[in-house]
């Protein structure tokens, strides 16, 4: 029922785009597209990149923003592992893979095609030029399909202006030693290809193409400007798409979930918050382009808290599981995820209460703090796919860690924590390094699960130990 439903949303919004540009296509062909999309977006590893996200990108009154917004997303190597095999038929006329790379095909293999030749220029990309997976690889196929699903309907200009708008969601490009801006290297881009293909833009509508750009661009990072719930909401969701491993949050390790969240921790100590968000002839005014770059930085730096303190837990919890064996679940230390209405025993069932915690040192930690405690995601009406861990992400485990050591402790905890991560300490050093009277906690509320259920598999009769094992 899900896909059927975003199928005839894909459809409805395709049929208005195109009525919009006064396109004559007929409603089957339309479907045919509308099915392209939303099969490629709703492969078995998408939690985020899905047909609800493109709708949302695509919250637009123009059409042609809306059209790549539904193209924009639709190849994405890293998470599907391959290139969904109805859509190499528009891409391996030009794109071939040689020795574990994909790479734009040499001059004399590629057909003569005016639009495929249009699309490198836009991107700035040339034969032979070897595609790489964060410099936009997928954006790029993406946008050979689109122009080629495309072409027998739309005038050149407007698959130009898609193009356009697909090449400007390569997110995260710094300004170059040039000194220009993202949009305003595209503009320069726009203008020579514009000019080599006759296009006859003129140079008001090539200022529109790059605010639209912007528009687009803007909309496909708008969590990171949005309230910090939202925003982890979407970094949760997007750990299962490149760690398929977490896709069974009851079986995967305790080390394969820390390295997953070690991985996203890596990639927001490197972000940029300037470079996350585009402004180009006032196209967003200058309260909202700075207030989305304020946000921003408030979020990284609560993520940085949040995943640094989930860190911390999650190598311990490891340490101890590592008595046990090399491969121990997480949910054989902590318990299983709730599912189908059944609430399992948990470890953060049998651990005392705190009654003097560690207070916050600051309206950050706070909100940390609550995030953690009460969850992240909120808003009911946000159109994200929940990920296999979103029962997880509100960690009583960690909360308890946190109020019994502060965030100031965990904190200075973090090199040891490192050194036990990258093998540099044993798990016993890492252990001995801890609170002790944490250690103790921790340990009396994992045997206590086991006995839990030692006392299910014996049999124990109905009520005796209902609240321990099902709540």
């Amino acid at each position: 029922m899900k896909g059927e439903n975003q199928y005839q949303q894909c459809l409805e919004i395709l049929t208005w785009a195109t009525k919009q540009l006064q396109v004559k296509i007929t409603i089957e062909k339309l479907a045919e597209i509308a099915d392209l999309i939303v099969q490629s977006m709703t492969g078995p590893w998408r939690y985020f990149h899905t047909p609800n996200h493109i709708f949302e990108v695509g919250n637009s009154q123009d059409a042609t923003e809306v059209l790549a917004a539904l193209f924009h997303d639709l190849v994405y190597v890293q998470v599907d592992h391959s290139v969904n095999f109805n859509l190499s038929y528009y891409i391996a006329p030009y794109i071939q893979e040689r020795k574990g790379k994909l790479k734009i095909r040499d001059k004399n293999e590629l057909p003569n095609d005016y639009i495929f030749e249009m699309v490198a220029d836009i991107f700035g990309f040339v034969p032979g030029q070897v595609l790489l997976p964060f410099s936009g690889q997928n954006e790029f196929m993406s946008a050979i399909v689109a122009a080629k699903v495309m072409e027998l309907f739309l005038r050149p200009k407007h698959l130009f202006e898609i193009t356009a708008c697909i090449e400007a969601t390569i997110p995260f490009q710094p300004i170059l030693e040039d000194g220009f801006t993202v949009p305003e290297r595209l503009h320069k881009r726009l203008k020579e290809t514009n000019a080599k293909f006759n296009l006859n833009l003129n140079n008001d509508e090539l200022y529109e193409t790059v605010k639209k750009t912007v528009r687009l661009s803007n909309r496909d990072v708008i969590g990171f400007g949005s309230p910090s719930s939202i925003f982890l909401d979407n970094t949760w969701n997007l750990l299962p798409e490149t760690n398929h491993n977490l896709t069974n949050g009851n079986s995967c390790i305790v080390s394969e979930y820390r390295i997953a969240l070690e991985k996203t921790e890596g990639f927001l100590n490197y972000l940029n918050p300037n470079f996350i968000f585009r402004r180009f002839d006032c196209e967003p005014d200058e309260q909202t382009y700075y207030s989305w770059i304020a946000q921003a930085e408030k979020n990284i730096e609560i993520a940085k808290i949040y995943l640094g303190s989930k860190i911390f837990t999650l190598a311990f919890i490891e340490a101890l599981s590592m008595r046990l064996g090399l491969n121990i679940p997480m949910s054989t230390m902590v318990g299983e995820i709730p599912s189908q209405g059944c609430v399992s025993a948990h470890l953060e069932d049998f651990l005392p209460d705190i009654y003097n915690p560690y207070p916050c040192k600051n309206n950050l930690e706070y909100e940390v703090l609550n995030l953690f405690a009460e969850g992240c995601f909120k808003n009911k009406n946000h159109l994200m796919v929940s990920s296999p861990l979103s029962n997880i992400r509100n960690s009583r485990l960690t909360t308890f860690i946190v109020r019994y050591l502060g965030f100031y402790e965990i904190k200075k905890q973090r090199n040891i924590t490192n050194n036990f991560c990258k093998k540099k300490i044993s798990a016993e050093e890492f252990i001995d390094s801890c609170n002790q009277n944490l250690v103790k906690i921790i340990i009396d509320g994992i045997l206590d699960l086991f006995e839990s259920r030692k006392q299910a598999i014996s049999g124990v009769k109905k009520g005796e130990y209902v609240n321990c094992i099902i709540k």
